[in-house]
């Protein structure tokens, strides 16, 4: 772990591996909810990085964090969102393919993984969302489709995303759902939030 200043009140802290920057999330959001958190504007995780801004002292921070055990990241019992999905996607095939399972198992699969969203960017409402299993990781498409559906489920590397509007992508689409990932009349506007577990639940075709 390596803390490094940006700008006067911002630390961006450096992890080892996604894993180890969700349990230091998870550890922030915790200590801020019982008051032993130094005061802190926003933190912002994202793959293998976590930033906290608004700190007063950032450097006093950084020597503290120095000595934190940071527990792994436990099941809890926060419960799940749910998205319906319907595993009817493009690329179903080929993820069948490289995964080395007929087509239909690849929704039997990931339905039956809880997820949890590790980092949100790419755009509002989309989250990054962890919990396959590593031999299940897969490519991003050679070429890339000019326009990905609003609600296209998708894997990319070790990732599960679901887009929340049309837009430009190459991840491997394996289904759909009717979900509205970002409401502005919602809050919070974002259905998926960093820290949040979620589990798809399939619909059938």
């Amino acid at each position: 772990m390596r803390a490094l200043p940006v700008g006067d009140r911002a630390l961006l802290v450096e992890l080892g591996s996604g894993e180890e920057a969700e349990a230091l999330h998870a550890e922030l959001l915790r200590r801020r909810a019982e008051g032993t958190l130094p005061a802190v504007r926003e933190i912002v995780p994202a793959a293998r990085t976590v930033l906290l801004d608004g700190l007063d002292d950032p450097a006093r921070f950084a020597e503290r964090l120095a000595g934190w055990e940071i527990p792994p990241l436990a099941s809890g019992a926060r419960s799940a969102i749910e998205i319906r999905v319907r595993y009817d996607g493009p690329d179903l095939a080929a993820v069948a393919e490289l995964w080395g399972v007929p087509p239909d198992e690849v929704g039997r699969i990931h339905s039956s993984t809880v997820f949890r969203v590790a980092f949100c960017g790419f755009a509002p409402g989309f989250g990054y969302l962890t919990g396959l299993a590593e031999r299940y990781a897969v490519p991003r498409r050679a070429t890339p489709r000019t326009a990905v559906p609003a609600g296209a489920v998708a894997l990319a590397g070790a990732y599960t995303g679901v887009y929340p509007r049309s837009s430009p992508g190459g991840w491997q689409l394996i289904g759909s759902t009717r979900a509205v990932l970002w409401d502005h009349a919602r809050v919070p506007a974002a259905l998926l939030t960093p820290g949040a577990r979620v589990r798809f639940v399939p619909e059938e075709l």
